[in-house]
């Protein structure tokens, strides 16, 4: 299946879901008194969904392979800041797990893809080759 435009692909769509359900966690409680931590864990979802957009709008795969590694490098900057907001009171274990796990999938979504675009087989570590 050709896609058409960055909003059709089910990987932007996971982050967007994401961004959203974010968005109504750190606008209530603790956070609206941690602004850097609701700010950095809001930029770094929106990074996300841009890098996924960005990387779409390149039209080469190994670009677009390159900006779903920095996509994925943010999802795992959202998941650190997922534990400090944790220990900081401003989400329940039980918002931790369910936002954890959804960018979880978001990963395994991007590695996919990224696997997929430089045509290695599943299973083989994923790497972008360097510029030549």
């Amino acid at each position: 299946m050709r896609f058409q435009k960055f909003e059709d692909l089910p990987i932007w769509q996971t982050a967007h879901s994401l961004e959203k359900q974010l968005g109504r966690v750190v606008a209530r409680g603790a956070f609206r008194r941690d602004w850097p931590l609701r700010d950095q864990l809001k930029r770094a979802t929106t990074s996300m969904m841009g890098n996924v957009a960005e990387g779409f709008s390149r039209r080469s795969d190994k670009e677009f392979a390159q900006f779903l590694f920095i996509a994925k490098a943010s999802a795992a900057e959202a998941q650190s800041h997922l534990y400090a907001a944790l220990a900081r009171g401003c989400i329940t274990s039980k918002e931790f797990q369910t936002l954890y796990a959804e960018i979880e999938s978001f990963c395994r979504q991007a590695s996919g893809l990224i696997r997929f675009l430089i045509g290695q087989k599943k299973g083989a570590p994923a790497r972008v080759p360097p510029p030549k």
